[in-house]
């Protein structure tokens, strides 16, 4: 599932008095408490919550301060530690940023087109040609494709902390983006152009409810976007790019969110083709978000150390499963938390990009890739 980018808002006057969202300042910050005075005690469950178990080394300090609760129950109260997902405040948005950001837009299009997707002048194609001499297998092809994007997108991932102390914030963000696109790009498009070739495993297009259920799963995965995909000003580096800590909203479904959805994405379109390439395509995308979401849990125990261990424990990767086993504890207004520009944003976009389908497979067949 390619990644999408949408605005988000807060929506604040829906937002109960007892459902306060601290701050990115106020992230580093817990407390569990019965009494009007902060604790330093936790009591989470000590047995593992992560599938992905790896030592971590905070280098933050733990301050617990009061800065929200979840429950309306006075002497069972759980506090945010993390920052709000999908939040957006009008009132702090300069012209001058969205201005900056549209230039940035155009500008990486029209570069993208001419060094990479415009055969006359770009290596896209080169690219693909190298690739496929590799194998006539178009599954082989697929998963090298999707191999060299994952290794090049998380490999820069884990080396952000050391890219971002030796360039600066803003400078990594467009070496990242500037090395990931082409290559999700290209990965895209052969997918498109190819996942009809390969083995036909099964052929299920015309049984009654199937496209109804491929349908509704595409629609539905691309809701677990993972939060950060929403703060559109941080891609673009017009604002400075920070590694931020979420926890509500689709958080508290999942850890992974992006994994989960990947995941939906990847079995529904599988379904629908029903052959060796779509397999490969899913088994290529998966296995790299699984990594993620290890890798992603790592990364984010040594930024915020302490934390981050308390936001890993009242989550879970495997959707639901932190809330049914009381973990996880939801606010009574948990829905507001999706009644937000973001989430209205996916809606149009998704639905969009359905009926778009035929315009954007025939841009595909034009690269000849």
């Amino acid at each position: 599932m390619a990644t999408s980018i949408f605005l988000s808002h807060p929506f604040s006057p829906l937002l109960s008095k007892n459902h306060r969202i601290p701050s990115p300042k106020q992230t580093i910050a817990i407390a569990y408490h019965s009494t009007n005075k902060p604790t330093t005690k936790t009591p989470f469950l000590p047995l593992p919550t992560s599938f992905f178990p790896f030592p971590s080394n905070p280098r933050k300090e733990f301050w617990p301060i009061s800065v929200g609760r979840t429950q309306t129950d006075e002497k069972d109260e759980i506090l945010v530690v993390g920052e709000d997902s999908a939040e957006f405040e009008l009132s702090k948005q300069k012209i001058s940023s969205w201005v900056y950001f549209a230039g940035i837009l155009g500008v990486v299009l029209y570069v993208l087109n001419v060094v990479w997707i415009d055969n006359s002048t770009g290596f896209g194609k080169s690219f693909i040609d190298s690739v496929s001499s590799i194998s006539d297998s178009p599954e082989i092809v697929m998963l090298s494709l999707t191999l060299i994007f994952a290794l090049v997108h998380s490999g820069l991932a884990s080396l952000r902390d050391k890219g971002e102390e030796l360039i600066g914030e803003r400078a990594f963000r467009v070496l990242f983006a500037g090395v990931s696109l082409p290559l999700a790009v290209s990965t895209i498009v052969y997918f498109i152009n190819h996942r009809y070739d390969g083995v036909q495993l099964w052929q299920l297009n015309s049984v009654a409810g199937i496209h109804e259920l491929v349908w509704i799963s595409n629609f539905v995965s691309f809701f677990f976007l993972y939060p950060s995909t929403f703060n559109l000003l941080e891609v673009a580096a017009v604002d400075k790019p920070k590694m931020h800590l979420w926890e509500t909203g689709i958080m508290r479904i999942t850890r992974h969110p992006q994994l989960v959805g990947q995941v939906i994405w990847c079995l529904a379109h599988t379904l629908w083709i029903g052959n060796s390439v779509a397999v490969a395509a899913s088994v290529g995308l998966i296995g790299h978000h699984l990594f993620g979401a290890w890798n992603g849990d790592r990364r984010l125990a040594i930024r915020y150390g302490e934390a981050f261990e308390v936001v890993k424990n009242r989550t879970s990767v495997i959707p639901f499963a932190a809330i049914l086993d009381g973990r996880q504890k939801l606010p009574e207004d948990y829905y507001k938390e999706f009644i937000r520009l973001p989430y209205l944003s996916i809606t149009a976009l998704t639905l969009g990009a359905y009926f778009l389908h035929p315009i954007m497979q025939a841009a595909s067949y034009r690269l000849h890739w």
